[in-house]
């Protein structure tokens, strides 16, 4: 134990003791960073990790939202043989489907066999109600004149019927956008990537628009296995068929391939949009008096006419019958 005591008190063992502790710091030095491991590798597995599960998201997305549905059924099999697609084609039907939201093949071919089913359905609803139930005191011409507007009417019906809910979703997908691209800029401007942008706002748009919610989280799945982008974007603006999101799809595109700051792409389309928005609405208000005119007409003015005429009236009456 004195010699331990000793040799702490020795300069050259003090000297030997802090050389090897210098030796064995600048050992754990070198080799600290290889047993930690790469961390640019680690960081790259946590991103393909995370396109992964994005990936996996997206396809449960689109199998839910039934782009790869089987198209199966009676429908499908009277469609097919009488080829009714080549029949009553359409070359706009598919596009305004989208827009309506309504995807896959299987609506398609709904659509088809409605055009070949309702005009010969609609035909035979006006022959039995004018021929059994009211003619109207419609003469033969006349008459048959109302079977063909049935016909043309349920050949109709099916676009009337797609076309309502486009508008009507385009309306939707107008009124939540702006908010949605004030969100989109907030994610990339904190450093989150375009995909992880579109993924985060399309899971809190939700409670604004569903319709918009599913176009971005369609469109996330598109990014993630797509080749191009721009085709993802293209897909986005073709299926929404709204102006403003057209706009932010091309300035998204020309941000890509020309390097320019994505930020303030999405701040400029933002304010656009919400102006949009604003005209709209400013432009829906200026119509109202213009559309109330009719309504006041029928509704007001009778009552009016019965308020202020009423008690003459009465008063009239009550002479009349006083003098007979």
């Amino acid at each position: 134990m004195s010699d331990f005591v000793q040799s702490l008190s020795d300069p050259a063992s003090l000297l030997s003791m802090a050389v090897a502790v210098a030796m064995f710091m600048t050992v754990i030095g070198v080799m600290l960073p290889a047993l930690k491991g790469d961390k640019l590798e680690t960081r790259l597995k946590q991103v393909s990790e995370q396109r992964d599960r994005l990936r996996r998201a997206s396809r449960a997305d689109i199998e839910q939202t039934g782009l790869k549905r089987e198209n199966k059924g009676t429908i499908s099999d009277i469609t097919n043989k009488l080829d009714l697609q080549k029949m009553l084609e359409d070359p706009n039907i598919e596009a305004k489907l989208e827009q309506a939201g309504l995807r896959g093949p299987r609506p398609l071919t709904i659509f088809y066999f409605c055009r070949f089913a309702l005009p010969f359905l609609f035909a035979v609803i006006v022959f039995l109600f004018i021929f059994f139930v009211n003619d109207f005191g419609l003469q033969g011409n006349m008459k048959f004149a109302s079977i063909i507007f049935g016909l043309a009417a349920g050949f109709y019906a099916p676009n009337l019927y797609v076309g309502n809910i486009a508008s009507k979703r385009q309306q939707s997908v107008m009124r939540a956008f702006p908010d949605a691209l004030d969100m989109m800029l907030i994610c990339v401007e904190s450093g989150m990537s375009i995909e992880m942008a579109f993924a985060k706002v399309g899971a809190e748009i939700g409670t604004a628009s569903v319709e918009l919610a599913e176009e971005l989280q369609l469109t996330t799945a598109e990014l993630s296995y797509l080749q191009e982008r721009r085709q993802a974007y293209e897909n986005l603006a073709r299926r929404t068929g709204h102006e403003g999101v057209k706009a932010v799809t091309m300035a998204l595109v020309q941000a890509e391939r020309y390097g320019t700051p994505l930020g303030d792409a999405l701040r400029v389309m933002a304010k656009e949009n919400r102006d949009m928005r604003m005209s709209a609405a400013e432009k829906k208000a200026a119509a109202l008096p213009a559309q109330l005119t009719v309504p006041m007409i029928l509704f007001f003015l009778p009552v009016l006419f019965l308020v202020v005429l009423g008690p003459a009236v009465i008063k009239v009456m009550r002479m009349q019958a006083e003098n007979s």
